[in-house]
């Protein structure tokens, strides 16, 4: 796996953010199959291992938090497809998988395609929140989630875990969107 950089996260709170391939495709099926079933098939569970272990910056994470939902859309959907990506990766790793620090404080919009990475960095002020910083302090988290986008979301988590005592944050998704980061 070759390093490249867009330079799109340059200014962002995260250090780092990784996907497994861009949103299209075999990759965009099986995110949208994990939308609606909480497990991950079997070769994008073997893609997801290969990206994680190439990762530099593997060496210093110390746990892995998944992005959290909201209480009523986690009630809608049941379940939280990136805490399923994360406990995967947990239990790949042997690293802790904390679903305790970090909490969608309030309801935001749903993202959709189009919306501008202005609007979405709007939606999410103060929308998560650390309630157990003492599970982070001066550590080194990797953040997860499904699809990275605009990346309003990764940054306004990140701004939260690293003003509740993390020391750095890392991202990786299992895809990211070819329009925003080619």
């Amino acid at each position: 796996m070759s390093e490249r950089t867009c330079g799109r996260c340059d200014h962002q709170a995260f250090s780092v953010a990784r996907a497994c391939g861009v949103y299209e495709g075999a990759l965009r099926e099986s995110v949208l199959w994990l939308k609606r079933h909480p497990q991950i098939p079997a070769r994008l569970r073997a893609q997801l291992q290969t990206t994680f272990s190439c990762l530099r910056e593997i060496q210093t994470v110390e746990s892995i938090i998944p992005v959290p939902l909201f209480s009523d859309r986690l009630a809608e959907r049941t379940f939280n497809q990136a805490e399923i990506i994360a406990r995967e990766l947990a239990a790949l790793s042997g690293l802790r998988l904390d679903t305790a620090s970090l909490v969608r404080a309030r309801h935001t919009e749903k993202h959709r395609a189009g919306m501008a990475a202005r609007e979405r960095a709007r939606s999410l002020e103060k929308a998560f929140r650390v309630r157990a910083p003492r599970l982070i302090q001066n550590k080194s988290v990797l953040l997860v989630d499904d699809v990275m986008t605009t990346g309003s979301t990764a940054h306004a988590i990140a701004q939260a875990l690293l003003k509740g005592g993390a020391r750095l944050v890392n991202v990786l998704t299992l895809a990211r969107a070819a329009s925003e980061f080619a």
